[in-house]
């Protein structure tokens, strides 16, 4: 059922395995190491054909301090933290809260609900743009940061609530039944039982979401444009002229957003794993 580790496996193959995996690890890392080393080239090393030897001067420092100082990318960077705050902070509290009906509360239709919102997560989403762009349009809310906000909300409750639902299904339901013997109000229940019990859970998906929204590309095009509204990640096109691009720049930018979903991580790292794990071992 399960694959047999690798310390049991014969010698050869513990060899080959040893082998494959710094080979493995740097064909996966290659495409950042790509774009780490165009960040440090000068513009001139593309205009000659320079795209993979080693750069001819290293301009790593003047292609920051342009992207930083002589472009948008402050106010791109900006739009990604009004985004995705307010959508991780919305989606968590959303799910938090559907979670704990439907994992603690019994009701016929409970099932039913919960696929509802498993559902949502299967419908492919570029079926979806041009309803959602009609739709923000109709609203007012097209090219502005709070329709972005609005529809990643939406868009990722059902899988939080999937997260959410199922962590608290596994917390001992004998302390929502003793609360209830005390006479403690649902509300209470909620917020100084089952919500302290889920900070693991809250962490990993946090970390989780914002990883999401501050890396989509697809609906940061489709509902704004403009350095008024869109993210770091539609941004990065502008440093695109009309006849080239400015491939330095584009790679500079893209370390510079790449930064934070990482920080992210590595601050909530023991947190993230914590809410993983948890429920995975019993004694």
């Amino acid at each position: 059922m399960f694959p047999k580790p690798i310390e049991r496996a014969p010698r050869a193959w513990q060899l080959t395995y040893q082998g494959l995996l710094p080979v493995a690890l740097i064909a996966w890392l290659l495409p950042l190491i790509a774009v780490a080393i165009f960040s440090i080239k000068p513009d001139s090393d593309f205009t000659t054909g320079n795209y993979w030897g080693w750069p001819s001067t290293f301009e790593g420092i003047n292609n920051y301090r342009r992207v930083f100082f002589e472009s948008d990318m402050p106010r791109y960077l900006l739009n990604s933290v009004l985004i995705t705050v307010p959508t991780v902070i919305g989606a968590v509290a959303l799910s938090s809260m559907t979670g704990f009906a439907l994992g603690v509360y019994r009701f016929r239709a409970n099932l039913w609900i919960f696929f509802m919102f498993v559902a949502g997560n299967f419908v492919p989403f570029q079926i979806l743009m041009v309803p959602v762009r009609d739709l923000t349009l109709d609203l007012g809310l097209y090219n502005t940061k709070t329709g972005l906000v609005l529809f990643h909300i939406a868009f990722q409750t059902g899988f939080c609530t999937l997260f959410m639902r199922n962590f608290i299904r596994a917390l001992p339901f004998e302390l929502v039944e003793a609360a209830r013997v005390e006479g403690v109000a649902e509300w209470r229940i909620f917020w100084f039982i089952i919500l302290p019990l889920m900070k693991p859970a809250l962490a990993a998906l946090s970390v989780l979401i914002f990883t999401f929204i501050w890396n989509d590309y697809f609906w940061a095009v489709v509902l704004t444009q403009g350095a008024e509204s869109q993210p770091v990640t539609a941004g990065i096109t502008s440093f695109n002229a009309q006849y080239r691009a400015a491939y330095h720049l584009m790679s500079a930018g893209s370390i510079v957003a790449a930064l934070p979903p990482v920080l992210m991580f590595f601050l909530m790292q023991r947190h993230f794993i914590a809410g993983l794990t948890l429920g995975a071992t019993k004694g």
